[in-house]
């Protein structure tokens, strides 16, 4: 059975550039972490935004942002 490092230099050089940067954005995820105790602070702060949007609107912006985050987008602003 081959290592990881050999099966990488098997691949092509645009796809040893693509496990790089999958690597290092699993490298960034991990050193975030998550916070053992959740804090609802933010708890009734979207009520203003009930009457402009749904709750599906607001999980598929969600949605993006999480995205956007994760291919290293910085723009995370809502599109009009």
């Amino acid at each position: 059975m081959k290592t990881l490092q050999e099966l990488i230099m098997d691949l092509p050089p645009e796809l040893q550039s693509e496990v790089r940067d999958f690597v290092e954005f699993l490298l960034a995820k991990r050193a975030q972490g998550t916070s053992p105790n959740p804090s609802l602070s933010w708890w009734g702060g979207a009520q203003a935004l009930r009457e402009q949007f749904s709750s599906v609107d607001l999980q598929h912006q969600a949605n993006e942002w999480r995205i956007q985050s994760a291919l290293g987008g910085n723009d995370v602003s809502r599109r009009q």
